[in-house]
Formats: C-alpha cells, structure tokens, sequence
C-alpha cells in the first residue's frame, strides 16, 4: 500500500483554492453530505473540476452518472452540460439521492439532473431494453467489483464518440496484486482488461494523487482509432 505523502493534500488544497473550485455552491452540497454523515468518498474538487472541463471539451449534453453519492461529482456534470443538457444519475441508496436532490435544487441545478433510485444494473437493463437514446459521456463511481458488469452496459448505451470516465481504477496501487481476493480490486483488474481488450474502446490509465490518497481514472473513447493503428468498429457493442 501506497504511503500518503501530505504534499499531495496541499497541493491540492493549493489548486482548490487558487483557482476557486470550492465556491458557496459547491461548499453548500460538500456541507449537506457532511451534515447528514455520508461517507466522503466523493471526488476531490479538482477531479470534479477536471470533469466538468471533460463535459465541455466533449460537447456532451446527455450525461450518465452512476453512483450519486451526495451529488458533489454529479454538480460539476450538471455544470458542464450547460443550459438544456441533463444529467441522468443512478443511485441505489433513497437517502443518498434525496440528499443529492435537496443540494442540486437548492443551487439551481435540479433541472438539469434526474437521480434514479434502485440498483443501477437493473435501471441500465431497463434503459436498454426501452431503446433510451445514446449518451454523450458516461462517468463510472460506483461499486468497484461491479464495473465489469457497468461496462456491458455502457457500451449498449453509447455510441461512437461517446466518452467513458471511470474512477478508482488504481486503488492505492493494489491493481498490480494479480493474487488479490479484494472483490473491489479484482473488479476494477477485470473491468481495466476487459476495456483494454474492446476493439471499440481507445483508452488509457492516469494515476492520480492528492486529498483522496493515491488512485487512477481510466478514460476511453467509443469507436476511436485502435491501438493497432486501425478503425475500430462503429458499433459499440461489437466491442463484447
């Protein structure tokens, strides 16, 4: 395990607070999630940051979350898609989602996203077998030993273009334990193969260090250019 090095916090206090990323709006929802005791697993503010800038870089206005939390990571989605986009967020705990709810609509934000509560294999199966459009970007921050199972949908709910964001990929370096019996970690091994492997996906791995320790995102594109140099299939699902 990967020791903490207290630079990590402060440089991310640093960025948090030179570039203002813990406004009153943010602050207000950090605050709601702390009050009610949830746990703080949330995404630090610049990897919240880092997403909404992924949201408007990639011109999505249709959004998956999965896994809402107290809805930290779903107000920076919910800022990216801008006027008129939404954010669809999956979460299974009814608390968790109606504090996410109260927060969201208390900044002005509740409009744009629409929390689902119930298990979110079944929602995506739901979502899937009604023929529900297409997303723009999808960000994955739920049960890790889940994600393998997240993927399969994913893919029959995107297409090309679509950009996948993934989180806790790395987990403090323990992915590289081939001989782990954490289903957690063995869920992200797996998950990481098999996106590696999908002829439809181009991605890569960024590690990542700061106020929530040491971890990884994983980042891919739907129907990119392969990593052999060749065209991948434009139907995401052939990528199973």
């Amino acid at each position: 395990m990967a020791t903490h090095d207290p630079t990590w916090s402060k440089v991310d206090h640093y960025a948090t607070e030179l570039f203002g990323l813990l406004d009153p709006e943010l602050a207000s929802v950090a605050a709601r999630s702390q009050a009610a005791d949830l746990p703080a697993i949330q995404v630090s503010e610049c990897q919240g940051k880092f997403l909404e800038l992924l949201v408007r870089l990639s011109g999505a206005r249709r959004v998956l979350e999965i896994g809402t939390l107290g809805g930290f990571s779903t107000t920076f989605l919910a800022r990216g898609v801008g006027q008129g986009g939404t954010v669809l967020s999956l979460e299974l705990d009814e608390r968790h989602a109606s504090i996410a709810r109260e927060g969201l609509i208390d900044i002005g934000l509740g409009a744009r996203v629409d929390i689902v509560v119930g298990d979110a294999h079944e929602s995506l199966r739901r979502m899937i077998d009604e023929g529900a459009e297409p997303f723009d970007l999808v960000f994955l921050d739920a049960e890790k030993s889940g994600y393998p199972r997240y993927l399969d949908a994913i893919l029959k709910l995107s297409r090309p273009g679509t950009l996948l964001v993934a989180d806790n990929v790395v987990r403090d370096g323990r992915v590289l334990d081939s001989a782990s019996d954490d289903e957690h970690v063995r869920g992200v091994q797996e998950f990481n193969a098999r996106v590696a492997e999908a002829p439809a996906l181009d991605a890569t791995l960024l590690q990542t260090v700061g106020v929530k320790g040491y971890d990884g995102l994983l980042i891919a594109i739907v129907g990119g250019i392969a990593r052999r140099g060749t065209t991948a299939p434009a139907n995401p699902e052939a990528a199973q």
